[in-house]
């Protein structure tokens, strides 16, 4: 147990990205389950989230905080029923909500009847910093998609690792997210104008610039998922040089792997 809360974890919950994926569940659709030093946090909970987090053994009532990167159904999906499960329906005022603020105007997709059950809800924005317990995190830019979108830059005691939600591809973008451990969104195997989506060949260009120790590719669409992830990752890992890993439904990364790994 102690041995646990002092590691660094995340456990996907799901690694669906495209719509179809997502309503045939051919790959789960959940989230990002956070343990970061004891600090337990679930990013973009998604339909199914709270099924796969009960699935694995994953309490909410542990959770500190729920972020969310943007309002698009398969990251939303389950926030409000997970807004829930870490309130005890409301019986307790714990917890911290973390969304953009078209998530809470226009379109609202947290319901306005449990946005008091948190202790409170922050809003997300361009250049942000925010803090939970001993955990801190960055918004540092404004991604290009269709609604508000952040991606992450998370710091904890021990590790640094930043997370590419959805976003068109531009020249910038991997200046904004040196980590050790890079996770990626990728949903095209190749760019494919009008979709705002990172593509395999976008991710290579990310992943030879930010050098990270490792890179995890995550939010697969149609294309991916047919072409076996792990061995798109295997032989962007041959390309680039860099250890990159594809994401598996339920798959735990140890961010402790990274310290096993000998710096360039």
């Amino acid at each position: 147990m102690v041995v646990e809360e002092l590691s660094d974890t995340i456990t996907f919950l799901g690694t669906a990205g495209a719509r179809f994926v997502v309503t045939k569940q051919f790959l789960a659709s959940g989230g990002a389950w956070l343990n970061l030093s004891g600090t337990q946090i679930l990013l973009d909970p998604g339909p199914g989230c709270l099924v796969q987090s009960v699935k694995r053994k994953l309490d909410a009532l542990k959770l500190k905080a729920i972020i969310l990167s943007h309002k698009h159904l398969d990251h939303s999906g389950d926030i409000n029923i997970m807004i829930e499960a870490m309130t005890e329906g409301g019986r307790r005022q714990r917890g911290l909500v973390f969304a953009p603020s078209d998530a809470l105007n226009k379109d609202a997709v947290i319901f306005n009847y449990l946005r008091n059950f948190p202790q409170k809800i922050e809003i997300l924005s361009e250049g942000g910093s925010y803090s939970i317990d001993g955990v801190s995190f960055e918004t540092p830019v404004r991604h290009k998609h269709p609604v508000e979108t952040y991606g992450l830059v998370f710091k904890t005691p021990r590790h640094t690792f930043s997370w590419i939600t959805d976003t068109k591809y531009f020249p910038e973008l991997a200046g904004y997210y040196k980590a050790e451990l890079l996770i990626l969104n990728v949903v095209l195997t190749e760019p494919r104008d009008p979709v705002d989506h990172l593509s395999l060949i976008d991710a290579a260009k990310i992943i030879k610039e930010v050098k990270p120790k490792a890179a995890i590719l995550t939010h697969f669409g149609m294309m991916i998922w047919r072409s076996k992830p792990w061995e798109l990752a295997q032989k962007m890992s041959d390309e680039t040089g860099l250890k990159v890993i594809a994401a598996r439904d339920g798959m735990k990364f140890d961010l402790a792997k990274l310290d096993e790994q000998q710096s360039d």
